[in-house]
C-alpha cells in the first residue's frame, strides 16, 4: 500500500486550551473559570447590602421627622377643638344673659320679666346663669309658655369636655371675679377657661384663652 493511501489520522491541537472534554486538564480549566467569576458575585452582593443599608437609613430619618410632625398635628387639632368649645359656650352664656338679664331684683330680660320665678332660680343677680347645667334646660312658667306649648328653653345640648384634659372640668369665673381669680365664687358663670397648665403652640397658656 502506498503511503498516500493510509487514512489520515486526526492531528491533536497543541496548547493548553486544546484539551479534550473530560480530561483532567479540561476539568482544571473549567474550575479555574468558575473561580474567576466568584469575585464578581461577591461584588454584586456587596453593592446590594450597601443599597439596603442606605435605604434603611433613609427610612429611619424620615420616620424621625414624621413623628414630631404627627404630634404637632394632633396638638393643633386639640387646640382648634378647644377654641370651638370655648366659643360655643361663651356664645350660649351671652344669649342666656340677654334672655334672663337682671340687676338684683330688677328684671330686665324678656324671658326674665315673663317668667319671674324661673328667672331668679336660674340666673344670678347679674343676669348670668348660676351654673353651666342651668343652660341645658330652663323650664318656662309664664303665660307665653302655656300658649305656645314650649315650656323648655335650651342653650346647650350638653356640657362639652375640655379637649386638653378630656373632662368637663372647666375653670369658671363669676361676673364679680377678677380675671386672674384662683377660684370660682359660685354665684354665676360669667366665663370659663381650660384647667390645663400646658403651653400652646403659639407660646400662650391654654388657661388664658
Amino acid at each position: 500500500m502506498k503511503e498516500s493511501e493510509h487514512p489520515a489520522l486526526p492531528v491533536r491541537a497543541r496548547g493548553a486550551g486544546a484539551s479534550e472534554p473530560g480530561t483532567p486538564i479540561a476539568l482544571a480549566v473549567a474550575i479555574g473559570q468558575v473561580g474567576a467569576r466568584a469575585p464578581a458575585s461577591d461584588g454584586q452582593l456587596g453593592v446590594t447590602l450597601l443599597e439596603l443599608l442606605i435605604a434603611i437609613t433613609i427610612i429611619l430619618i424620615l420616620a424621625s421627622v414624621a413623628m414630631p410632625l404627627s404630634k404637632v398635628s394632633g396638638k393643633r387639632a386639640k387646640e382648634l377643638e378647644l377654641r370651638h368649645e370655648l366659643r360655643m359656650v361663651r356664645s350660649a352664656i351671652d344669649t342666656f344673659k340677654v334672655d334672663w338679664n337682671r340687676e338684683g331684683d330688677t328684671l330686665l330680660g324678656p324671658l326674665c320679666t315673663k317668667n319671674k320665678l324661673t328667672c331668679k332660680e336660674v340666673s344670678g343677680v347679674s343676669g348670668y346663669p348660676k351654673t353651666l347645667e342651668a343652660m341645658l334646660e330652663v323650664k318656662l312658667t309664664g303665660e307665653e309658655a302655656t300658649l305656645k306649648g314650649s315650656a323648655i328653653r335650651r342653650y346647650l345640648r350638653k356640657i362639652p369636655g375640655d379637649p386638653m384634659t378630656g373632662k368637663p372640668d372647666w375653670r369658671k369665673r363669676c361676673y364679680a371675679d377678677p380675671p386672674d381669680a384662683a377660684s370660682w365664687c359660685g354665684d354665676d358663670v360669667y366665663d370659663l377657661s381650660s384647667t390645663s397648665p400646658d403651653v400652646a403652640l403659639d407660646g400662650t397658656k391654654y388657661g388664658d384663652w
